[in-house]
């Protein structure tokens, strides 16, 4: 059994997991998640501010102390679509190197694959459609597991999130409520961005059986629809969400204002800003898609990343075609 230790730096989210790997198979993984917005404000700046990276320094350093404490003799760190678009990344990276570690800003097509690996672990066999919807971009991807491979039929990551959607859109007035033209705006960047997703679909040598999306918009959406207090990850795991349903929560949370959204029960007041923004975005993936429902992983890329991490420890070749780097935790 190998025992690894990943951080995600998404846009919104920076998260910690510590996984047992067995057999190409996460056995057991402890996560931690950390509202940072490492993208706040960069869609105005083109720049990851002081602000933001000091909140993520904090956050690392504090998941360093917690991988140390749990064995973890590897880490790696990724940083996705904020680290992809910000023109000053390296000062963040440089930062990371100071504390020994190699953190990777991963292109698009990698997220998608690492978190379809982690996904198509509860699907064997199945075709399924994943989407990673995140603060800065949606990673699309179709494939199935079989016997341990994974066989992807395509990957395509689009730059629309529940950060960049609000900061273009939903963020005009000091109370965050949009205009119904505001919100209708939303919905066409959304909707004109994941166009080409169908065409993707049509052109698939297989059918997807199902729609399953991950990302801290559709996990709170299920916590808010069902009022988890405290969350509860084993009901949010494999819950489905109709279109309807973010319909019906996306109208509600239009209408309030951000300090009112922050009080919603299962809805962390951090993510109080930008939730409108990932519910427009997650409505538009259903549409795009053609489902009128989907399924909500826990199982995303920090597994899909941990399967790797362990599969490079064990000098094995990388189910995704990409092999991080990891460090050494004396």
């Amino acid at each position: 059994m190998k025992r690894v230790s990943c951080i995600d730096l998404g846009t919104v989210t920076a998260r910690l997991a510590v996984a047992d790997v067995e057999e190409g198979r996460v056995v057991r993984l402890a996560k931690q998640s950390t509202i940072v917005d490492l993208g706040e404000g960069l869609s105005a700046t083109g720049r990851i501010s002081e602000a933001a990276k000091e909140r993520v320094l904090t956050c690392v350093d504090s998941y360093l102390m917690a991988a140390h404490a749990a064995g973890a003799p590897v880490m790696c760190v990724t940083m996705t679509s904020a680290a992809r678009d910000a023109e000053n990344s390296d000062e963040l990276l440089a930062q990371f190197a100071a504390r020994g570690l190699a953190a990777q800003v991963i292109p698009g097509e990698v997220e998608g694959m690492l978190t379809l690996l982690g996904i198509a672990q509860d699907f064997p066999g199945t075709p399924v459609l994943i989407a990673d919807n995140g603060g800065g971009s949606t990673e699309f991807a179709l494939g199935k597991l079989e016997n341990g491979a994974l066989d992807v039929a395509f990957v395509r990551s689009i730059d629309v999130g529940c950060r960049r959607v609000t900061e273009r859109f939903l963020a005009k007035r000091a109370d965050g409520i949009p205009t119904a033209e505001e919100l209708a705006e939303a919905h066409e960047f959304a909707s004109t961005l994941f166009e080409p997703v169908a065409g993707l679909i049509a052109a698939a040598p297989m059918e997807p059986a199902c729609l399953v999306t991950c990302g801290g918009t559709v996990t709170t959406l299920v916590a808010i629809d069902a009022k988890l207090v405290p969350y509860d990850s084993s009901y949010v795991h494999l819950h489905e969400l109709t279109l309807a349903e973010v319909e019906r929560m996306e109208a509600e949370l239009a209408a309030m204002s951000v300090a009112e959204r922050a009080q919603v029960p299962g809805l962390q007041p951090k993510r109080a800003p930008v939730i409108l923004g990932g519910a427009v975005a997650v409505s538009e993936i259903l549409r795009a898609t053609g489902f009128d429902r989907l399924t909500v992983s826990e199982s995303d890329l920090l597994f899909g990343l941990a399967l790797t991490a362990a599969a490079t420890v064990a000098g094995e070749k990388s189910p995704v075609g990409w092999t991080p780097t990891l460090t050494a935790l004396g």
